[in-house]
């Protein structure tokens, strides 16, 4: 079962979770998957949702809600790459309503998004909630930590026509809300079976004592060269703020939090998937549920307010048994707080700060994608052919619906861009520049 589908997303099998919830999720049951960050529940779930999709049935027959734009974009994709035959949507706050109501005029058998948006299609006609069979309540945990339980209460109790509900979490939850109206719940539980994250983790900690606190990041950025790093902070602002220090020292890095516009934030995901950024500063918005690579240090530029919080922080890496560092900053007046058992070692920073060499990655841009019948071979083949680039100078591509982006050897890029400005690609001229 899921041959092709697993051919498709290049899985060669299923983990003991995943075979866990297709198990579990019969037609009329109700699952709530508890499971660690990172380890595949986006495709356990999914599967379950193609398992029960009805191609002779017409309306949305799946629903899936996320609490963040990010993570809705990316189970879309992932569906898309399972190349099922079955049409799926995406809404999120930030992208045009005007694009998503044309898109659900013709209803896909599954529609993910936030419950923000989907709440406004819901109320505005634009989609029949009624059709939906299957409820997904991705990351539902940080749904509700996020706010949502309004717009989620409105949505719910329209789908007259649920059968199922699959429910996902990264933490232990007491109880189930009462608007989700669910009765029996069968619980899949793998957080226990996980490997602790501690287990290959080193925790180390700073303290600037006598220099400011952005200095010491600074300090320890340049120690740690290019390895590739989280900085997690608790404000948007301090995360602009360490970005505009680490522009002023010509740093490469990228930002990341829930005040950008929508094409800032995936442009700043693709290039640290990429590699042209190895350093990312963001709020706790990058600590669960999102496509990145594994990392190799985890800075707490500002103290996780929680345990949960430090937890999913600290799960971005030494994952896999791979071995990963988390580092504490403290100010002066600031003490590691008590749920943190672990003691930290304290860490010695070089007197120099030397700032580490650029990526040796850099992202092309191209303006157009899938709407303009282009994909990653149209890429590929503008830039080996007339770009004169190497199969190991071109890195990794990916391709949206309105734009494209290629990671490109650094010391290769200005010429790649001289090169193919004036090339036309599926017959006509599409803007190329460097991101």
């Amino acid at each position: 079962m899921f041959t092709h589908q697993l051919a498709s997303l290049k899985i060669e099998a299923l983990n003991k979770m995943q075979l866990a919830a297709i198990e579990a999720a019969k037609p009329h049951a109700n699952i709530l998957l508890l499971s660690p960050t990172g380890s595949g529940k986006t495709l356990a779930f999914l599967l379950p949702v193609l398992k029960g999709l009805d191609a002779s049935k017409p309306g949305v027959q799946a629903l899936i809600l996320v609490p963040s734009r990010e993570l809705a974009i990316q189970i879309e994709q992932v569906f898309k790459q399972m190349s099922t035959g079955f049409k799926i949507n995406c809404c999120y706050g930030g992208h045009a309503t005007r694009v998503e109501k044309n898109n659900l005029s013709s209803p896909p058998a599954v529609l993910v998004g936030t419950p923000g948006r989907i709440a406004y299609h819901a109320r505005n006609k634009n989609v029949d909630a009624a059709s939906v069979q299957t409820l997904v309540l991705d990351e539902f945990d940080k749904s509700l930590e996020s706010g949502f339980q309004e717009d989620m209460s409105e949505i719910i109790g329209l789908l007259s026509g649920r059968k199922r509900t699959l429910l996902t979490s990264a933490t232990t939850m007491k109880e189930i809300p009462a608007f989700a109206g669910i009765k029996k719940l069968v619980t899949l539980d793998f957080l226990s079976h996980a490997k602790p994250v501690s287990s290959e983790l080193q925790l180390n900690y700073l303290r600037a004592d006598d220099q400011d606190k952005l200095q010491l990041l600074f300090r320890l950025i340049c120690a740690l060269k290019n390895k590739l790093t989280l900085v997690f902070c608790n404000h948007r602002e301090a995360v602009d703020r360490i970005g505009e220090l680490l522009a002023e020292k010509g740093l490469s890095h990228g930002v990341f939090h829930g005040g950008m516009e929508q094409e800032d934030r995936e442009r700043t995901l693709i290039k640290f998937r990429n590699g042209s950024h190895r350093l990312l500063i963001t709020t706790d918005l990058a600590s669960r549920g999102l496509d990145i690579p594994e990392i190799e240090a985890v800075v707490h530029y500002q103290l996780p307010t929680t345990h949960e919080v430090y937890t999913h922080r600290n799960g971005r890496t030494a994952r896999m048994n791979a071995h990963g560092t988390a580092y504490i900053l403290l100010s002066s007046t600031e003490h590691i707080p008590p749920f943190i058992k672990t003691k930290p070692e304290l860490e010695t920073l070089p007197e120099k700060a030397v700032i580490p060499g650029n990526p040796p990655w850099r992202t092309l841009y191209f303006g157009a994608g899938k709407k303009d019948k282009i994909g990653k071979i149209d890429i590929v083949g503008v830039l080996l052919q007339k770009g004169k680039l190497t199969k190991d100078e071109l890195g990794l591509i990916e391709v949206l619906d309105r734009m494209s982006f290629a990671a490109v050897k650094s010391d290769k890029i200005e010429k790649v861009v001289a090169l193919i400005r004036n090339e036309k690609m599926k017959g006509r001229k599409i803007k190329v520049e460097i991101s």
